[in-house]
């Protein structure tokens, strides 16, 4: 009853905030209320105006996802309006693309994780491959700028692995976590075909992959250990990019151990 209630005050705000011009439509009537007309909406979403006006009265009627894509279209729903829309009819909002993005997230973004400049951090795709990492990442996890998959690196390089003083834990993380993400984006073959790959060069990610594990941690402790610096201690913390839905933010906060571990190698590295 409250998530009927919410739609039907959401509907009738948006309607209301459209002019029949925005739309396409002519005005040749004056209005005593402003907004469209539920007759207007219903033609638009292309469907009937008593249905229409169930929905926005907040009725008990079934909702596809395509009506809901209609309604969307009509009332020039944005990204997180539509997705609101979707929630409240009761079903999970689609996947936002590319097109969704605005033009100045990546800058902010790069922006973002050059200043977290004494702690590693990096954006990820969808497939784990690196986005965009900083000195810090880069001089830790000998990763490139772009590119690098921290997926791949591990299952494939022995140095890599070598780093992960809790070696098992972590093998174990990533394929949950690869598996949870594939499930984000179903109709997506290319996690399939990452996961063909890595069974055949690694029977380690086969052995996992099989066991069907799915988790996918926001936050937790993972120790790094460095030839020089000795084992350190993260706090790592992973957000999903809001305007960009299909990047991952991965942060590491430093222990203070391995704060000033890190300062020192970094200096030594920006004199060198």
């Amino acid at each position: 009853m409250l998530r009927r209630q919410k739609l039907r005050h959401f509907l009738r705000a948006r309607r209301a905030q459209l002019s029949p011009e925005e739309v396409g439509l002519v005005n040749v009537n004056r209005r005593r209320t402003p907004g469209l007309r539920r007759e207007e909406v219903a033609a638009l979403a292309g469907v009937g105006v008593s249905w229409y006006t169930w929905l926005e009265q907040g009725r008990d009627i079934n909702v596809s996802e395509g009506i809901v894509n209609a309604v969307s279209t009509a009332l020039r729903l944005k990204g997180c309006e539509r997705e609101y829309f979707f929630r409240l009819a009761g079903h999970n909002p689609p996947q936002r693309t590319a097109d969704d993005r605005q033009d100045n997230t990546y800058a902010r973004m790069s922006a973002l994780v050059e200043s977290w400049s004494f702690h590693p951090a990096y954006i990820t795709n969808r497939y784990g491959g690196i986005e965009l990492a900083n000195h810090c990442a880069r001089l830790l996890f000998r990763v490139k700028a772009s590119g690098d998959s921290c997926l791949e690196k591990f299952f494939t390089e022995t140095d890599t692995r070598a780093k992960y003083p809790e070696t098992e834990a972590v093998a174990r993380g990533l394929v949950a976590q690869f598996r949870a993400q594939s499930a984000r984006f179903p109709d997506d073959p290319e996690f399939e075909r990452i996961a063909r790959q890595l069974c055949r060069t690694s029977p380690k990610f086969a052995e996992l992959w099989n066991c069907h594990e799915v988790d996918d941690p926001h936050r937790n402790v993972r120790k790094i250990a460095h030839p020089k610096t000795g084992v350190m201690v993260f706090d790592r913390v992973v957000m999903q990019v809001p305007e960009q839905p299909e990047s991952l933010l991965t942060l590491y906060i430093a222990q203070p151990a391995a704060a000033a571990a890190i300062r020192s190698r970094m200096r030594g590295s920006q004199a060198a």
